[in-house]
């Protein structure tokens, strides 16, 4: 009916979201059994425990996908030991919680496994005509930017289906540009397609309202999205830098502008608050549905404008750009993204909401 090519990615696709739809209920009695159940607490949206190895079960669909479709490789190696210490660290943290520098210290194990054994290294990056050698810097570079995906990610596991559908939507969105560049059948192409197979299966248990949440383990999907970045775009005119910030531009800039705030009000940086993006748009009375859907929206446009710059149309990409810095600059003045000045009506709004819970 299809070509080879889209059959090949179709099997894979179906037959890791099968697996992964079928894992979560065990991950669900798994996550009851050892307690690793989250409590709601102040800053938490839900208000029942909820089992929080999901990104355990993702993890193990990602095995069985390599299983039968993987390719065994130095590289392919460091990226399964990587991962095993990431999900150790995250399992450890779902069961009790671990403190921010032992998490650190996983993730910088797990990023050192990738760049020193794997040989996945940074070594320039290139954009609009521009080239910057890191030189001996390249392996630091390396670990900085793993490190950083896996925060990113992690940070953004906030609402019911948004961190499962934020990264299932950058495997799509990778998978068309691996597609139309033509490295079908390359590492970064299987690892893609496993992983979107693995999320979606995921987002069927995790979608409002959540059966089941990532937990910690939600690390292992930003680990992956930065290995297969790594991979993916190493070499060629488009940098393993720039692409995947234009894809995950939204969660990169909530994070961003979460530094930025914290370190305004003389907050630690890795401390918890309600200040979001998605705790911003709960405060304009969307629902968790409506809510997520909108963030899905934006990540698919910083999506398009990803897949633009590659297809070398830079006009589109400039009127995606346009109509990003325009919500973005509208959204930062209108609400306490980044301080506390907002007008009277959010703050009522939000007022309200404090007060119902």
């Amino acid at each position: 009916m299809f070509t080879p090519e889209i059959d090949h990615i179709l099997e894979i696709v179906v037959i890791t979201f099968l697996f992964s739809v079928c894992i979560m209920p065990v991950m669900k009695r798994v996550a009851h059994h050892i307690g690793a159940i989250d409590i709601p607490r102040n800053r938490h949206i839900h208000k029942k425990p909820i089992p929080k190895l999901g990104g355990l079960g993702i993890f193990l669909a990602f095995l069985f996908g390599y299983m039968l479709f993987g390719q065994h490789s130095i590289k392919m190696n460091a990226i399964l030991i990587g991962s095993f210490v990431i999900i150790l660290t995250g399992l450890m943290d779902d069961i009790n919680d671990l403190r921010a520098s032992q998490k650190l210290l996983g993730q910088l194990v797990a990023a050192a496994i990738v760049v020193f054994y794997g040989k996945i290294v940074i070594t320039d990056i290139s954009a609009f005509g521009m080239v910057f050698d890191f030189g001996i810097l390249s392996e630091i570079i390396t670990m900085i930017f793993i490190v950083a995906c896996i925060n990113i990610i992690n940070l953004t596991d906030g609402l019911d289906g948004l961190s499962g559908g934020v990264t299932s939507i950058f495997y799509i969105t990778t998978g068309i540009i691996c597609f139309y560049q033509g490295r079908i059948g390359t590492l970064e192409f299987t690892l893609t397609f496993i992983m979107l197979g693995a999320t979606l299966g995921f987002l069927v248990h995790n979608f409002y309202p959540a059966k089941i949440f990532a937990g910690d383990c939600s690390q292992f999907m930003g680990f992956m999205i930065a290995v297969i970045s790594l991979l993916g775009f190493k070499g060629t005119a488009l940098t393993s830098l720039f692409v995947p910030i234009l894809i995950l531009g939204l969660p990169i800039l909530d994070t961003l502008f979460a530094i930025i705030r914290r370190a305004l009000k003389g907050q630690p940086i890795f401390s918890a608050d309600k200040e979001h993006f998605h705790h911003q748009l709960l405060g304009m009375n969307f629902s968790q549905r409506t809510t997520v859907l909108i963030i899905y929206g934006i990540n698919i446009l910083f999506a398009l404008t990803s897949i633009f710059y590659v297809l070398r149309n830079p006009k589109s990409a400039m009127i995606i750009y346009i109509i990003l810095s325009i919500i973005l600059i509208w959204f930062v003045c209108y609400t306490s993204i980044i301080t506390d000045k907002r007008p009277p009506k959010l703050k009522e709004i939000k007022e309200k909401i404090k007060f119902k819970n």
